[in-house]
């Protein structure tokens, strides 16, 4: 059988590209406040969406027979 070593395949010095970036303390509060700020204006759209619905349905709506 031909076995050959395991060898690691990234250089001495380098590190492992898998790690992924490690953000500095400053960097996250940014990121989630962010993130904060894209989900409050997709709440913000979600509601204007639905109220627009009902204002084009009127109040017809509640009075359909079952």
């Amino acid at each position: 059988m031909n076995e050959t070593p395991h060898r690691d395949p990234s250089p001495k010095g380098q590190t492992n590209p898998l790690e992924g970036v490690r953000l500095t303390p400053e960097q996250q509060k940014s990121r989630r406040s962010r993130n904060i700020a894209i989900a409050v204006c997709v709440g913000v759209l979600v509601v204007i969406f639905y109220a627009l619905t009902i204002v084009k349905l009127g109040p017809g709506i509640l009075e359909r027979p079952l």
